[in-house]
């Protein structure tokens, strides 16, 4: 039987084949391959990577998945997990104890702070870790920040707006109440819109106060941040009229496709969440 040199389709070293099963090959499109173990290999889509992790380079063979967007690969879990403990941004706390703001997963900034076993707080304690958190933050703290001491405070002083009038400041009992001028000179409708300002004016980037919605609804946005329309539902899940204002708002931006962004209190306090929802303007 006459027999035809070929290249294998998937090592490329050539091989002899007879000539009845090239033509039946050309036939069909069928390719070529010199062994069993070359055409299960040419079936798989795994490929041979080098560990993305600085001063490992661990070559390994893997099959990406089509879900997988980044190009980085590791060798294993926990390469996987060096990088992501060095490029993870932590949550920014705030100290029950001395108002300090840190960036962990524990409760209190350092060891020192921790109260020790049996200690109690005192009146004069909760009045002075208000004074010294409005001496860092030129602001009274929010109950959600300090909620530890909000216990005390409501033990000693009955309420929380009490224990903040006998620190020597004005406490905001009603939500929306009051109005604040952020550090650009925006008027905020509370607190916390405050915060939000002052959280884009301190990275520099560029946003406009109460913009209108499209479709003549008289309907304003919180913050315009270029194709951005970002919302503080503030009181959502509260008052039924807050919640259908809420809705309308949401309709617009899906009927004209908006990029709208929502904060909810809990991104506010009592961790500061703003980098992770805001993380494609940064």
């Amino acid at each position: 039987m006459n027999s035809i040199l070929l290249n294998c389709s998937n090592c490329k070293k050539s091989f002899y084949r007879d000539i009845r099963h090239v033509n039946e090959g050309a036939k069909f499109g069928w390719k070529h391959f010199c062994s069993k173990r070359c055409m299960a290999l040419s079936k798989t889509t795994a490929k041979k990577f080098v560990c993305f992790r600085p001063g490992c380079n661990r070559e390994f063979i893997r099959a990406p998945s089509a879900r997988m967007k980044s190009s980085k690969f590791y060798c294993s879990t926990r390469c996987a997990a060096m990088i992501n403990n060095l490029t993870r941004k932590k949550k920014v706390r705030i100290c029950p104890t001395c108002g300090n703001e840190f960036s962990d997963i524990r409760i209190y900034c350092s060891s020192g702070c921790i109260p020790k076993r049996g200690s109690k707080y005192t009146k004069l304690i909760v009045i002075a870790q208000i004074k010294n958190f409005h001496k860092i933050h030129d602001r009274i703290p929010i109950k959600r920040e300090m909620y530890g001491l909000y216990r005390v405070a409501r033990k000693y002083f009955g309420t929380w707006n009490t224990a903040i009038r006998k620190a020597g400041f004005k406490p905001n009992p009603v939500m929306f109440a009051h109005k604040y001028i952020a550090k650009d000179g925006d008027r905020c409708d509370s607190l916390a819109e405050k915060m939000i300002d002052d959280y884009l004016f301190a990275r520099k980037i560029k946003h406009i106060r109460n913009f209108p919605y499209p479709g003549g609804e008289d309907l304003t946005v919180d913050f315009k941040i270029g194709r951005f329309w970002l919302e503080f539902f503030g009181l959502s899940g509260q008052l039924r009229k807050y919640d259908r204002l809420k809705r309308r708002k949401q309709k617009l931006a899906k009927k004209f496709k908006l990029n709208l962004i929502e904060i909810l209190p809990g991104d506010i306090t009592p961790d500061f969440n703003l980098d992770r929802k805001l993380y494609s303007l940064l």
